[in-house]
This record gives C-alpha cells, structure tokens and sequence, in this order.
C-alpha cells in the first residue's frame, strides 16, 4: 500500500454525495496514514443520498487550498450540480490546479471542474452524462475505468473504487505535478 504519512487531503462535497464515492477514497486516504478533512459550503454535517451522514471539519469560505496536499471530490447528482454554483466551491477547487496539486474525481464531481475552466486539453473519465459538458470545456473525454492526466484522477461510478483509491493515493505519494495547471 501506498504511503502518504502527514499529508493533508481536501475532501470538498455537500448533501446529495454519492456515499461510497466519500466513504471509500476517505478510508482509503486514512488507511494510507494522510489526514482526511471535510471542507462544504455550510457547516454542521452533510447527508449522501443513501443516508451516510458525516461532519464537516472546515467551511470552504474559511478553507485555502495552500493548507492541503490533495482534493477528492466525489460525485452524486445533487451534491456536485450545488458546487458548480458555489463560486468559492469553485474557487477552492481551480486553487488546486493553479498550486499543482492532485486532484480526484469521481462520477458527477467532474461538473464543478467545468466551471472552475480547467478542463482545457485535459483527458478525463466521469459518468457517461457529463460527456458532453465536459468536452464543452475543453476536455478529452474517454470511458475508461480511471484515467490519470498530470496530477488529475477521474473515474466513472463506484464501480470503479478500487482503481480510483489506488491512483488517488499513487498520485498523493508524488506530490505536486508541473502539468496540473489552470
């Protein structure tokens, strides 16, 4: 397994996550020795939409990117079309790529990459809806189980766990990547 002792990982999500999209790679990301932190627009907690319920460690207004190693951002209809029209959501998310910091994306996470304009001559995967939306922002998009582009992890559907987790946390190990840009 992968080693990731001491570094800090950004999970950004609101109510209506996909569970297991949060669950897993936040298992996977503690098991590894990282800390995992809950970074949403509201504080208090957040429900996923199969009833998973988790606190929020950090608002996102009160959140900098510079403070963490990583960002995951698992999917879910509700939860990723509520971040797309977060602007400081937004904002959080673009700060990772302009520090070339990893980033993962799962499912319907991919959305709020749309609106922070990174996507440009990036390949990513996502749930085979997002297609279009992510080609309109500059995107390659493939259907394939995950794919790795500088830094930027994507994958499909829950299905697709273990490989995202495994590349999530190869990736994390790296560190910054010069080609994860804005």
């Amino acid at each position: 397994m992968t080693d990731i002792t001491g570094k800090r990982v950004a999970f950004l999500l609101t109510d209506g996550f996909e569970d297991s999209e949060l669950t897993s790679p936040w298992e996977a990301v503690t098991d590894a020795g990282a800390t995992a932190v809950l970074v949403s627009p509201a504080d208090g907690s957040v429900s996923g939409k199969n009833g998973h319920e988790q606190t929020v460690d950090l608002t996102v207004g009160s959140a900098d990117a510079s403070e963490f190693d990583a960002l995951v951002l698992p999917g879910g209809v509700v939860n990723a079309d509520h971040l797309r029209m977060d602007e400081t959501a937004v904002s959080f998310a673009r700060d990772f790529f302009a520090q070339h910091k990893p980033v993962g994306v799962i499912c319907h996470g991919a959305w709020i990459l749309a609106d922070a304009d990174v996507l440009g001559d990036r390949t990513i995967t996502s749930y085979p809806s997002l297609k279009t939306d992510l080609r309109n922002a500059g995107a390659n998009w493939v259907d394939e189980e995950v794919v790795v582009d500088a830094g930027l992890v994507s994958s499909r559907t829950p299905d697709d766990l273990p490989a995202f987790n495994a590349k999530v946390l190869e990736e994390i190990a790296e560190g910054a990547h010069a080609d994860q840009t804005v």
